[in-house]
């Protein structure tokens, strides 16, 4: 028994010593940040639960225009002098200023088709992010006839600190708000898509599991899903702990894992440590109702999922979208793309031997009951990139060429690339700002110098944040906005157009292609 009672206190003298170091770690950390400013303190007050679920699209609009004016007064119109920069989206003299734009995109917004709608989208953009992120998808559904709602998640668009003060409940309610604002501008049997990015697409399929339970929630006929937050990283889950420190006013940096100069007029650089845990929150009760439900009735009416997913992912868990998400849906015409990394790239050594074989790693056994489609080239023939189409039930691939170069200085897509045209003004790489313009080109950054001399980490700079294949990835969607209420199908379409001069590749090709796939299937763990 006294052997028992050491060997308890000696766990317990870890754990404590264990406990002790990460919050001095922490609290080192936090000191070594950038001083905390006005947009890190102010936290805007956003209407409850309670008042979104009993509210209306004019009463959300009405708050959101409050809280906008009273981040003018207590921000921008109180700005120090050392704040007043060119690169300070909250200075009113900033080239980024968002309200100085022909549109602040940081807004709640509604697109009405020029005719009667036939059909509504609701837009959910992720975290730290802002309704920009899905005006391209958005823009494209209104040329189609449909009314698109796309909301300002709480917490979003206004301040970083507004992350701080929020819950993963609050998102939920605003969703089924816009969703409530969608049915009311479309007749009542029109068809209902949900396009989610990042965190939005975690509220997206939430959404659906809900309105499978609650007959009161219209039920969405599509899903659309832009690298999902169906499972983030391992760290998310010491996040509520990281933050303790805070408690104590001397170290309220802790609350913050990033404090950054914020110079993107749609996106936040700064990141409270309760966005990430609230991310976490949203995950975990996710993927308890996805199994839960898939136990039950196998998630026979869940609508058709078409997901985008980059195989090398820092922000979100590629695996969990198909170990937590995919392996649970039943043959309904579900699809799943997959962008693979730049084969033609010669990195040679510098490569990660797990970047290499991210698809290897990624790609679940087959036959599965969903589309599956890889998008990638072949180094024996840089120029050329193809789609391998593996339907439903099926093993092997059929395969079309793609007339899309995988642009040389690109070795993969990331997480936050994927909703985003080579050509969109803000995050493009090659930018098109002849009809808009918001005073920066982050997407054409490629800087060299000596470290250490930036304000920024080289990581805000060098992340690719645009698509090469966003032409396929539109194609795709619209491929599913002309069938908008799908009855569950076998197979999965493939391209209706090939972008321009187009053939299919040897089949030797195609072959070895897949033989190295499947060796390194085998090879990795």
């Amino acid at each position: 028994m006294s052997r028992l009672k050491k060997a308890s206190k000696l766990v317990l003298i870890v754990i404590a010593v264990a406990t002790l170091t990460f919050f001095a770690v922490r609290i080192y950390d936090s000191r070594q940040m950038a001083p905390l400013e006005r947009w890190h303190k102010h936290v805007p007050v956003e209407l409850t639960v309670s008042e979104m679920d009993a509210g209306d699209w004019a009463a959300f609009l009405k708050a959101e225009e409050k809280i906008f004016q009273t981040m003018r007064a207590e921000v921008t119109d109180k700005l120090p002098p050392e704040a007043q920069t060119p690169a300070n989206r909250y200075y009113e003299g900033s080239v980024i200023y968002p309200p100085k734009f022909a549109q602040d995109w940081n807004r709640s917004y509604v697109l009405e088709p020029a005719g009667k709608p036939v059909g509504a989208v609701v837009l959910l953009h992720g975290l730290t992010d802002s309704p920009y992120s899905l005006r391209h998808i958005a823009r494209r559904y209104a040329a189609a006839g449909f009314v698109v709602v796309a909301i300002r998640l709480p917490g979003h668009g206004t301040v970083p600190a507004g992350l701080s003060d929020v819950r993963w409940e609050d998102w939920m309610a605003a969703t089924r708000l816009a969703v409530r604002e969608a049915k009311r501008l479309t007749a009542p049997d029109a068809p209902l898509h949900l396009v989610g990015f990042s965190n939005g697409g975690a509220l997206s399929v939430k959404y659906a599991l809900d309105a499978m339970e609650n007959p009161k929630l219209a039920p969405p006929d599509r899903l659309i899903l832009l690298s999902p937050m169906i499972g983030i990283t391992r760290f998310a889950r010491l996040t509520g702990i990281a933050g303790m420190p805070a408690a104590l006013p001397r170290f309220a940096k802790a609350a913050w894992l990033s404090i950054v100069p914020e110079f993107n007029p749609f996106k936040y650089n700064s990141f409270p440590v309760n966005g990430g845990r609230q991310s976490f929150r949203l995950t975990n009760v996710l993927q308890e109702q996805i199994t839960a439900m898939a136990n039950k009735d196998g998630l026979k009416r869940m609508p058709p999922i078409l997901t985008f997913q980059s195989v090398l992912d820092f922000t979100v868990s590629t695996r969990a979208v198909i170990s937590s998400l995919y392996a649970h849906l039943p043959e309904n015409g579900s699809e799943l793309v997959l962008f693979d990394v730049n084969r033609s790239v010669k990195f040679g050594p510098l490569l990660r031997r797990t970047a290499e074989n991210a698809l290897a790693r990624t790609m679940p056994e087959l036959p599965q009951p969903y589309g599956i489609t890889i998008i990638g080239n072949d180094p024996a023939h840089p120029g050329e990139t193809f789609a391998h189409i593996i339907d439903a039930g099926a093993t092997s691939p059929r395969t079309v060429a793609l007339d899309i170069n995988y642009p040389p200085e690109i070795f993969s897509m990331s997480h936050v690339s994927i909703p985003f045209p080579l050509d969109d003004p803000l995050y493009g790489l090659r930018p098109d700002s002849s009809r808009e313009d918001f005073g920066v080109q982050l997407g054409t950054m490629a800087p060299r110098g000596e470290r250490g001399a930036l304000v920024v980490n080289m990581d805000f700079l060098s992340r690719v944040a645009s698509n090469p294949f966003f032409p396929f990835l539109i194609e795709r969607i619209e491929a599913g906005i002309r069938d908008p209420k799908p009855k569950a199908q076998a197979g999965t379409p493939g391209p209706a157009k090939h972008y321009g001069k187009s053939q299919q590749p040897d089949a030797d090709e195609v072959e070895s292609y897949l033989a190295e796939l499947t060796a390194e299937t085998q090879a990795t763990p």
